[in-house]
């Protein structure tokens, strides 16, 4: 299998646990949960957050803005694996078990994030297409070298 392809399915499994899961943030329930751990504004900030992983997500799907795509799911990450996974404060053998484990999922998703956002979306993504454009435009340019001999 070529590295593209792989690069491709890497994008679009990735993407996929924060387009699923966008949905929940708009629950009573998840901006119950948020409200519990102590989120400010839940009914504000847990929508806003899901709006930001789905947009987030998406980008990371299709390869469009990668990068900034990227940096909002840093951005979404960062507070909610603290906030909401703070397994230190859990006394609940059980329920440390899985806040330790989602916080580490999350750190996990982390990383690739931050991946993305150094190394973009790959070849077989809307930012090579329009990146291929863009050079193919400016190829067809004349150059001002070109100019001076007419």
């Amino acid at each position: 299998m070529s590295m593209k392809y792989a690069v491709l399915a890497g994008r679009q499994l990735f993407s996929l646990i924060f387009i699923i899961s966008s949905a929940r943030h708009f629950s009573s329930q998840t901006i119950a949960s948020a409200a519990a751990h102590g989120v400010p504004l839940p009914e504000l900030l847990v929508p806003v957050s899901g709006i930001i992983a789905l947009i987030g997500g998406l980008s990371i799907l299709f390869g469009f803005q990668t990068r900034i795509g990227a940096w909002l799911l840093v951005i979404f990450l960062v507070p909610v694996t603290v906030v909401m996974h703070n397994f230190w404060s859990v006394s609940d053998p059980m329920a440390l078990q899985v806040e330790k484990a989602m916080f580490m999922k999350n750190v996990t998703m982390l990383g690739g994030a931050l991946a993305f956002s150094y190394f973009g979306a790959g070849p077989l993504s809307v930012d090579a297409l329009i990146s291929e454009r863009k050079d193919t435009f400016h190829d067809a340019l004349p150059r001002p070298a070109d100019a001076v001999g007419r």
